[in-house]
């Protein structure tokens, strides 16, 4: 196993701590006056998502590296239990409803998601930054009411609904950025 000293964390490093596997989202080094320096940081669990904040580290502490890998691959299908995840040489990978139910009101069946792995074990789906989605309902547009931010509900083809602008109908192909779950434009 690798090591890193606390020293030298980064955002974005990923290292093993409190029985779980974290990654760094905000670090700060402190001298303070009287005293030995430190390492301040936030750190998120790459599996739960919890946050833990103000964790603080001696510079010159050990801690064990952790490799999280992200894998291009396609969702296959759902078997009522598990769904199935396809990488570039046909083999399926099931993950359960808790590990990809963020991902789920974005993707159908032959879309490209990033998988994570831990130690070949995968544990997340994210699926791509930008997705196009067919509105398959959606409550007519008011005739006039045109002003500004209003929005209704639209119900898109993966059972999601999303808030769109009043002029979006059934059949349009809407885009949402999956980081914010915002509607973007009509395609």
């Amino acid at each position: 196993m690798a090591q890193i000293m606390a020293g030298d964390i980064r955002k974005g490093t990923t290292f093993e701590y409190k029985s779980g596997v974290y990654t760094v989202t905000e670090f700060q080094h402190v001298k303070p006056g009287k005293g030995a320096a430190f390492v301040r940081t936030t750190l998120k669990n790459v599996v739960t998502g919890q946050v833990l904040s103000d964790e603080t580290f001696n510079p010159s502490t050990k801690l064990e590296t952790a490799q999280v890998e992200t894998k291009k691959m396609t969702y296959s299908y759902n078997d009522g239990e598990f769904y199935y995840f396809m990488d570039d040489e046909y083999n399926l990978t099931p993950l359960n409803h808790d590990q990809v139910e963020d991902a789920l009101k974005y993707i159908r069946e032959n879309d490209i998601v990033t998988v994570r792995f831990l130690y070949d074990q995968a544990f997340s789906v994210e699926p791509e930054n930008f997705v196009e989605l067919k509105v398959i309902e959606a409550e007519p547009g008011v005739k006039g009411n045109t002003a500004t931010n209003v929005t209704k509900a639209a119900k898109v083809e993966t059972g999601a609904t999303f808030q769109v602008p009043m002029f979006v109908n059934e059949g349009d192909t809407i885009r949402i950025d999956t980081r914010t779950g915002e509607y973007m434009s009509r395609v």
